[in-house]
Parts: C-alpha cells; sequence; structure tokens
C-alpha cells in the first residue's frame, strides 16, 4: 500500500515532515506516493498530486488528510478513483498552534482565555527564546526541529485532551 499524504497547510506539512525526517511515524518515505507529503487540499488544484496519482501502476493508495478545517469533501477524478483503497482524515482543530500552547505547557491558561483562537493566542504568548510566534513554517521548524519528543508528546497529549468526531483521527494515531 502506498500513502498519499495532503496536508491543508504549509504549518502542518512542515509538522509531518519533522515527524517522517526523525522515524516517528508508522511509516516512512519509501511507503509514501512521490516519496513526500504534499500541500494540497484537493487532487486536481494539486497538480503534483493529480501526477504522482496518474503515474503510480497500483491500486492500492490510502489518502491521508491532515489539517484544522476538513469540512470540504475530496473530489476524486474518475480517472484515478480506481487507484484509491480508502481516505482518511488526520485533525488538528481547532488550529496547529494548540501543538506549541501544549509543550509549553499553557493549556490550562488557553482554557482561562477563550476569547483568543489559538493562533492569537500563540502569537501573544509563544516565544522561542527572543523570537514570537509569527505563523511561519520556519517557527514550527525551529521549535520542534531539534525536538521530535517536544513534538510527539505534544501530538499524544492532544489526542489526550481533544475530542473529534468519529471519522476524525489524530496525528498520535500514526505516531511508532
Amino acid at each position: 500500500m502506498k500513502r498519499l499524504i495532503m496536508c491543508e497547510g504549509s504549518n502542518e506539512l512542515e509538522i509531518v515532515r519533522i515527524l517522517l525526517e526523525n522515524d516517528a511515524l508508522i511509516f516512512t518515505e519509501d511507503d509514501l506516493l512521490g516519496l513526500t507529503p504534499f500541500h494540497a487540499r484537493q487532487i486536481k488544484s494539486g497538480t503534483q498530486v493529480y501526477t504522482e496519482l496518474g503515474i503510480y501502476p497500483g491500486n492500492d493508495v490510502l489518502i491521508m488528510r491532515v489539517g484544522d478545517t476538513q469540512t470540504d469533501k475530496l473530489k476524486l477524478p474518475k480517472d484515478i478513483q480506481h487507484k484509491i483503497q480508502g481516505i482518511e482524515k488526520y485533525c488538528t482543530k481547532p488550529e496547529l498552534e494548540m501543538l506549541l500552547i501544549i509543550a509549553e505547557g499553557l493549556t490550562a491558561d488557553y482554557e482561562h482565555q477563550r476569547q483568543y483562537s489559538p493562533k492569537e493566542y500563540a502569537k501573544r504568548n509563544i516565544y522561542l527564546g527572543k523570537k514570537r510566534y509569527d505563523n511561519s513554517s520556519a517557527f514550527y521548524r525551529d521549535y520542534f526541529g531539534e525536538s521530535i519528543d517536544r513534538l510527539t508528546d505534544a501530538i499524544r497529549e492532544y489526542k489526550r485532551i481533544k475530542t473529534h468526531n468519529r471519522d476524525e483521527l489524530f496525528l498520535a494515531d500514526i505516531l511508532r
């Protein structure tokens, strides 16, 4: 089976890349279609995703969608539908910034200040050295890149404290 990872945003993509680089997932880059995760919400709009699916000879692709808002239905082009074995959703709602809030030990403070979204809260309260959180992939790389345990611990804690719809999985479900 090949896995096709489609990340909603560039920050989700960076988190998945960090996990792959550190061998923290139950699969490796060799198991991925195109040997990489993709930043794409839909197959046709992500032309590289569509191309990779088109040239892949098998019919055993598991699509793994990673993001915080997954209400849009994935449209499968008719010419590649036979290649898709299943679709799984890995949610990071309300927002990916929850991983930073958890890693900083600020969950209770965030819950107390619910007037802010996780992104707004992170911009006000999360620092790496003197650098304030700026919603960039580079910040996630700098924050978690050298500390895979900090990232995997935050992902596991997120699963422990959050609930999702029945058809939504957690990143913790694919950690080693």
